[in-house]
């Protein structure tokens, strides 16, 4: 019975991953900003009519497509010059062609005297024939009021005009899948054949998209916390009714409200080290952990609070963070909390 449970939790988690990812790019934004309706390039997001944008992957079809052009600088950078290949001229500092090997007897030639009765060149005749000589074309100085020849554009290398594709992956997908399947794996093998099994099967994919969500942007939006918390309460509420359950629908209430008083009361305490959002989620956990009791909702929640300072203080001596730098305390509030359920589970 329970091998059957733990398969259909593991059905239930993988098909419910993947739909987390493309959630949780859409709920990825500041709070005074719409919810994400395209990708980074700002092509719709895609998938069937009926999800509405919300159905789908992380892969955007239109970006794999697009070309994107390439700068020629960035080409020529790329395409380096194969060597050998004489260099493109420029306007300023002009590549000379090469000079070519004197023949074979030219300088004796040259050293020859000249036949009798030919006429010698004075010393600045043949030092101004030899300097015209040894200039290239583009280097003489051109005549007054005559404009210089243009410059040939530079020549873009091999490989001009090529065109890339954007990244179409504008969001991981394995992560928050793999994790939604372990965590409802884990739930069916400590709750077993109960009834509030059913309910935290439902909760645990809200609870793995904010923790996704908040390690993100350090956010705990609204349309999730607090209907899961009102979810939560309710469902509980009709477990109670089953005689088969494990759990106290008055203490997960109280639970709630004592946990969510807690974190209130270190908002108020200190604003800037714990944010509101939190204090929303701290209602839906309290209601969770609450049903096993005081002892399950008071390791849970000290669970969490291990976690985040653990978290903390790495960061601190890897000196990647200082006291005051800002963590998502999200993630750790709801990993503490499913190690309660566990504990919890496992001791009904």
């Amino acid at each position: 019975m329970d091998a059957t449970l733990i398969a259909v939790a593991v059905l239930w988690g993988a098909a419910t991953g993947p739909l987390l990812p493309r959630a949780a790019y859409r709920f990825a934004v500041e709070p005074e900003e719409a919810l994400r309706d395209s990708c980074p390039a700002g092509h719709t997001l895609g998938g069937p009519a009926l999800g509405r944008g919300w159905i789908g992957s992380t892969t955007c079809a239109s970006c794999a497509t697009a070309p994107v052009p390439v700068h020629p600088g960035d080409t020529a950078r790329a395409h380096p010059q194969t060597p050998g290949t004489p260099a493109p001229r420029t306007a300023l500092g002009a590549t000379a062609p090469e000079t070519a090997a004197p023949a074979p007897g030219a300088a004796a030639a040259e050293a020859r005297p000249a036949a009798p009765g030919a006429a010698v060149p004075s010393p600045e005749a043949r030092s101004a024939a030899s300097g015209a000589a040894a200039s290239p074309p583009e280097a003489r100085d051109p005549a007054p009021g005559a404009q210089a020849p243009e410059a040939p554009a530079s020549d873009p290398g091999p490989g001009a005009g090529e065109q890339a594709t954007r990244n179409p992956r504008y969001a991981p997908r394995f992560l928050a899948p793999a994790v939604n399947v372990l965590a409802c794996a884990a739930l069916a093998w400590a709750v077993g054949p109960r009834p509030e099994l059913l309910v935290w099967l439902l909760a645990a994919p809200v609870a793995v998209l904010l923790a996704v969500i908040d390690h993100r942007v350090h956010r705990l939006p609204d349309p999730l916390t607090l209907p899961l918390a009102a979810g939560l309460g309710l469902l509980l509420g009709a477990t109670a009714l089953h005689p088969g359950h494990a759990g106290s629908w008055t203490t997960a209430l109280l639970g709630g409200a004592g946990l969510g008083g807690f974190y209130f009361l270190l908002f108020l305490i200190n604003p800037n080290g714990m944010g509101f959002g939190d204090v929303k989620l701290a209602l839906s956990l309290g209601v969770g952990l609450g049903w096993y009791g005081w002892g399950v909702l008071f390791a849970g929640g000290f669970a969490g609070f291990l976690l985040g300072a653990l978290y903390g203080a790495c960061l601190m001596l890897l000196r990647r963070a200082g006291r005051r730098t800002g963590i998502p305390f999200g993630p750790f509030m709801i990993t503490g909390a499913l190690l309660g359920l566990l504990s919890g589970g496992l001791a009904g």
